[in-house]
């Protein structure tokens, strides 16, 4: 384990010497008086790195026929949103490989009732915020009259669910050890903390968390994950757990494990954990999870990601208990899965399923190559966990059932599933989660995958891939706009050092102190998908590392006419969101098929209506909707043209 513990150690050596060759090359010497600004690792390449790639890319994109004629706009300054995602040292001036880098997540919801989407961004260290939509891509920040913000615990995640059927959405967030909260809605956007009361204020590792009826009650169950012992109980500045030295290993011993959780909703906003009693036991080093009917019964299964080891895959018997059939399903699984979407990916009716791995990466990152080249050759082939000493066969635990990056499981019908990452497009570099949505509106679910480690690693790009008519993705981040970042932007000052304080111990402060501005690489962590100014295309907005949010508005509607059908399920035998229905539109010979699971993004799950555009096809013809409850619902009048359809469930 000492050589696995010392790779941070290696990637700062690295850049300091590469530091100290470009002042040998004329950059400014230190001067005691003055701060000296230091840009790790060195930025001097990027921006042709960045250019080049952006030419090669939007040249290759023009093989391709999917539309690509749009562009977003990182709209963050009109917004009026000023959040800012703050870090804890181990994640930045102490870097640590330690689970603190996962970052926080970003949630969507109408949580006042006004018909608009709001957002409720996550905070690390520091409170979070509730940012209210005043529409045309405008927001007011709403944090203290809702009582969200919970400073002095560490926030990981977020998920809106309406917990009591009561018609507004509920927040829970999970914490680091602070206890994790849940907020009943209390109407007009106002909230109120009952964690303790409802039987959901564990204290742990805790990461995402998945509201979804697993017994068909009408009642929302939670699916809570847990990473696992990655702290020690030694209290760091800004009140977190400094972690413990070797936390990437954490998952080679036993006593470090932190099983997941399954909470039966009991009604009178009260959960218990029923676990053990349903057979759901996994020790997974668990960052995120979701749900699908994989078999049709009409009872929902459970997928569950492990970033250090294999996923598993519970088949939910009758509500009673949960079967592991991964190996029967899914018998390779990415080793270090992090992101995680159920889509109808070639529009056959079935869901497939795209896992993105983050953590097989981090071997590359002790390669040479891993921390220079950010060409898409490298980046968009399958990691190679035998180029460093630091992923032994020990580490890894067993290597020949995974996949060592991105899958993208083709649902091929009967429980069969066949892995296509490498013939589709679907690999990317640093992936963390991924959002899926219609985003050129032309009966296709693309995807946006953030990316990046962020300091003291390179920059690495955030992908838009566009869905090619289900056959393959093409990458598109350069041809839309996302990439390069608005302003050019890739890196930023992360923080500074002083020799007369503790940061005498810095390798950065002992090399060019007094005084130190330190830069790092920007990098995203979490994402949701929606139309955020109501003009008929889908926007994405981001959660990133110790930074601002980026607004990626789209003016897609500017540039085509589009066809598209908004919905919004309204469950009454069933949960009040209709979390886990499966909805069918009609439109022309089409049929588009989408499941209610609320995920959009990493460490997220959010109340949003469903998007589908519909391409050429003016309007859709009917609409199917198999509820949670069993109950199919068809409906064949008064569809809107490019509007929202809310639909309830009949009692009858």
């Amino acid at each position: 384990m000492k050589r696995l513990l010392s790779s941070a150690t290696i990637v700062l050596a690295l850049g300091l010497v590469l530091n100290a060759f470009s002042q040998a090359a004329g950059a400014p010497a230190a001067v005691p008086d003055k701060t000296n600004i230091v840009h790790h690792p060195p930025f001097q390449d990027i921006p042709k790195m960045l250019a080049d790639r952006g030419r090669q890319q939007i040249e290759a994109a023009k093989r391709f026929g999917a539309f690509q004629d749009f562009r977003f706009t990182d709209r963050a300054a009109e917004s009026k949103i000023t959040f800012e995602q703050s870090s804890v040292e181990d994640s930045l001036k102490w870097w640590k490989g330690v689970h603190y880098d996962h970052g926080s997540g970003v949630a969507v919801a109408d949580v006042d009732g006004d018909g608009r989407l709001d957002i409720c961004f996550v905070n690390q260290l520091g409170p979070n915020q509730l940012w209210r939509n005043l529409g045309k891509g405008q927001f007011e920040d709403i944090t203290a009259r809702a009582g969200v913000a919970q400073e002095g615990r560490i926030h990981v995640a977020a998920s809106f669910a309406d917990i009591d059927n009561d018609g507004d959405p509920d927040l829970f967030v999970t914490t680091v050890r602070g206890g994790n909260v849940l907020f009943e809605n209390l109407g007009g956007g106002r909230f109120r903390d009952i964690a303790e009361p409802a039987g959901l204020g564990y204290v742990g590792h805790s990461s995402g968390s998945v509201f979804f009826d697993f017994d068909r009650d009408g009642l929302l169950d939670l699916f809570l994950t847990n990473v696992g012992v990655y702290t020690t109980d030694q209290k760091k500045r800004g009140g977190f757990y400094a972690s413990v030295t070797n936390a990437f290993g954490g998952h080679m011993y036993p006593e470090r494990t932190e099983f997941s959780l399954l909470y039966r909703n009991l009604g009178n906003r009260k959960f218990r954990d029923v676990s053990g009693e349903i057979g759901l036991r996994d020790g997974s080093w668990s960052g995120d999870a979701s749900f699908t009917d994989l078999n049709g019964d009409g009872f929902s299964d459970l997928y569950v990601l492990n970033m250090q080891g294999d996923n598993h895959f519970y088949e939910n018997v009758a509500g009673k208990r949960f079967a592991d059939k991964t190996a029967s399903h899914f018998p390779k699984t990415p080793w270090g899965a992090m992101g995680i979407k159920f889509f109808d990916f070639n529009r056959d009716g079935l869901f497939d399923l795209f896992i993105t791995d983050m953590h097989s990466d981090m071997a590359e990152t002790q390669s040479r190559e891993g921390r220079t080249n950010m060409r898409s050759t490298f980046e968009k082939a399958k990691s190679d966990p035998w180029c460093t000493t630091y992923f032994d066969a020990a580490f890894l635990q067993g290597a020949s059932n995974n996949v060592f990056g991105n899958a993208l499981y083709l649902n091929k019908g009967g429980g069969a599933f066949e892995e296509v990452s490498g013939k589709v497009g679907a690999e990317t570099y640093w992936p963390w989660g991924l959002s899926v949505g219609d985003l050129n509106a032309d009966g296709y679910e693309d995807a946006f995958i953030t990316a990046g480690m962020g300091y003291p690693f390179r920059y690495g790009i955030n992908s838009v891939l566009l869905n090619e008519r289900g056959r393959q993705f093409f990458d598109a981040e350069f041809v839309v706009g996302v990439e390069p970042r608005t302003g050019g932007r890739f890196d930023k000052p992360m923080f500074s050092l002083d020799v007369a304080t503790e940061d005498a111990a810095h390798e950065l402060a002992l090399l060019y102190g007094p005084k130190v501005l330190v830069y790092g690489a920007l990098s995203s962590r979490s994402s949701a998908i929606f139309d955020l100014d109501d003009d008929g295309d889908l926007d994405i907005v981001t959660n990133e590392m110790n930074d601002r949010p980026m607004v990626l508005v789209s003016n897609l509607s500017e540039r085509r006419p589009i066809h598209f059908l908004k919905m919004k399920l309204i469950g009454t035998v069933s949960n009040r969101d209709g979390l886990g229905a499966t909805v069918k539109v009609k439109a022309g010979e089409t049929t588009l098929t989408q499941f209610n699971d609320g995920k959009s993004g990493y460490l997220a799950q959010s109340v949003i209506p469903l998007y589908f555009g519909l391409g050429e096809i003016e309007a859709a013809s009917s609409v199917e909707i198999r509820w949670p409850s069993g109950r199919t619902q068809i409906i064949s009048d008064a569809i809107p043209r490019n509007g929202l359809l809310t639909v309830r469930e009949p009692r009858e």
